[in-house]
């Protein structure tokens, strides 16, 4: 994954010398997101595809960049369904989650999704119904809740355990007979997605065999023709040591043997990567408004806080900065600075929970210097409590595509 911070601290520099006040903003780096989709794309092998989870940033740009490299989008709501569907035609879908309407999945028949990822007998029994009414046959995946021996579990997991995400293995029996007497829907494989924020990739290799090991066994016990298992996206971002992230080489390089001890040749083994593919391409900077010593402690208050990046709230870590130096001080007063000591990087919310980086070394940082935090491309902006107290939303800009590499983009 790689970081540009020459073009990024560029285009910041340059809407700071325009910025009548303190600058809060997302930046979004298409070019190094293009390098990277294209990276992961190939050195995939034969046999496996990879979605793009729109969950995890579904800004425009966004997706126009990703949709001519990856083999679909994965949604997980009507109004993703919409918004994918409106600029993108002709993309194939698949559309998980849990709680769908009867009108999510009537829309989701109308608009040729490629496969739904059905959660219940329930969820069944009503997709069923929808399609009779549309006089449509469709493709599911079952969603099963797995438990497995061994498994490493990771710090957010939703599968393995009592969990409202897909159907437990008890279930699954009735699902899979029920099927038989409904042809309407077709049994296309299984989906699971047990867990995210993996950052193992020896570990996740373990968990993806584990899956299609199961798979093998079913299609053996219960005589099913399977074409398609989805086994999630799940890999994380380390956020608390952005030097050791997940080795994407060491997991790329185990997948073609994996495949092969698996016993399903002609399966399609599908991933699902949201955080993975769009975090990196992603940067939070806001400007600092005060520094404030408090009974042993220093807190730097910048300009925005957790309702434009609550990703450090929501996953309880101090997320990592950098400051951005601006030499222009418009006061006549000494501008307040903390010097070789750690700090506290708040924003402007009136909760003591707006905290964005703690017990953070820095060698210095002033008033209307810029803090920029990286890896904030997925599950940011998208995630966050925009409108508490009102404060305008943080500005946004794009780093294009390089020309020279730039893709077609599909019309809508």
């Amino acid at each position: 994954m790689e970081l540009r911070l020459k073009e990024v601290h560029a285009s910041l520099r340059a809407r700071l010398a325009v910025a009548g006040e303190p600058l809060c903003a997302y930046i979004y780096d298409l070019e190094a997101l293009r390098r990277h989709a294209t990276s992961l794309m190939a050195t995939l092998p034969p046999g496996f595809e990879l979605f793009y989870a729109v969950k995890a940033n579904s800004e425009l740009p966004i997706l126009q960049t990703l949709a001519p490299l990856v083999d679909g989008f994965e949604i997980s709501s009507g109004g993703e369904l919409d918004w994918v569907r409106q600029h993108f035609s002709a993309i194939p879908l698949a559309f998980s989650g849990p709680g769908k309407l009867d009108s999510e999945l009537a829309a989701a028949l109308s608009a040729n999704v490629e496969t739904l990822h059905v959660e219940s007998l329930h969820e069944l029994q009503r997709l069923k119904a929808i399609a009779a009414v549309q006089g449509k046959t469709t493709d599911v995946l079952l969603r099963v809740n797995l438990p497995l021996e061994g498994i490493t579990e990771t710090t957010l997991m939703m599968g393995g355990k009592p969990t409202p995400f897909g159907i437990p293995m008890d279930q699954l029996p009735e699902c899979l007979t029920w099927l038989r007497r409904h042809p309407r829907l077709r049994l296309r494989g299984f989906h699971f997605h047990l867990m995210s924020h993996q950052l193992d990739a020896a570990a996740h290799l373990r968990l993806l065999a584990a899956m299609l090991a199961r798979v093998k066994s079913w299609r053996e016990e219960y005589g099913l023709d399977i074409a398609q298992i989805n086994v999630g996206g799940g890999i994380g971002i380390h956020y608390r040591a952005p030097d050791k992230q997940f080795d994407w080489g060491h997991f790329s390089g185990g997948l073609a043997k994996l495949k092969h001890d698996s016993g399903l040749p002609g399966v399609i083994v599908r991933f699902e990567l949201g955080r993975y593919l769009t975090a990196a391409c992603g940067y939070y900077a806001m400007q600092v408004i005060d520094i404030k010593p408090s009974y042993g402690k220093t807190f730097v208050i910048g300009r925005g806080g957790t309702h434009h990046f609550r990703t450090p709230y929501a996953q309880g870590h101090s997320h990592p900065f950098h400051v951005l130096p601006v030499a222009h001080w418009p006061y006549a007063w000494p501008r307040p600075e903390a010097v070789g000591k750690p700090v506290s990087v708040v924003g402007q919310l009136c909760t003591p929970k707006d905290l964005l980086a703690f017990d953070a070394p820095v060698e210095r940082v002033r008033c209307g210097d810029v803090l920029v935090f990286p890896y904030a491309g997925a599950y940011a902006w998208h995630i966050s409590h925009h409108d508490f107290l009102r404060h305008p939303h943080p500005a946004q800009w794009y780093l294009p595509v390089e020309t020279h590499a730039h893709a077609a983009i599909e019309p809508a």
